[in-house]
C-alpha cells in the first residue's frame, strides 16, 4: 500500500520535513517513488510549501495521506500561491 507522508530532513532539535510518496512497509527516512513537497515547523508561521494537483492525483491513483499530511494539503489549498514568473521581459 502506499503512503503520502512525512520523512524527516535537518539537522538534531532542528527538523524539517519533505512530503513524499512510499511503501507503508519502506523506512520512514528510506526510499521513496515521488517528493510532494515540504514542511517547515519552525518558521512562524509553519512554511508548507506542497504540489497540491500532483498530491491529489496520488490520492486519486490509492495513496493513502497521514493524518498530518491530510491536514498540511488543507493548508496548503488555502493558502494563496505566488503569482508565476514572467516568461519574458516586460515592456
Amino acid at each position: 500500500m502506499l503512503k503520502i507522508r512525512l520523512t524527516r530532513t535537518g539537522r538534531k532539535k532542528r527538523p524539517s520535513y519533505r512530503v513524499v510518496v512510499a511503501e507503508a512497509r519502506w523506512a520512514r527516512d528510506g526510499r521513496r517513488i515521488a517528493e510532494l513537497g515540504h514542511y517547515d515547523p519552525l518558521t512562524e508561521p509553519s512554511t508548507v510549501r506542497l504540489d497540491v494537483a500532483a498530491t491529489e492525483d496520488w490520492i486519486r491513483k490509492g495513496a493513502q495521506p497521514t493524518e498530518r499530511v491530510r491536514k498540511l494539503l488543507e493548508i496548503a489549498k488555502n493558502t494563496p500561491q505566488p503569482p508565476a514568473a514572467a516568461a519574458g521581459p516586460s515592456a
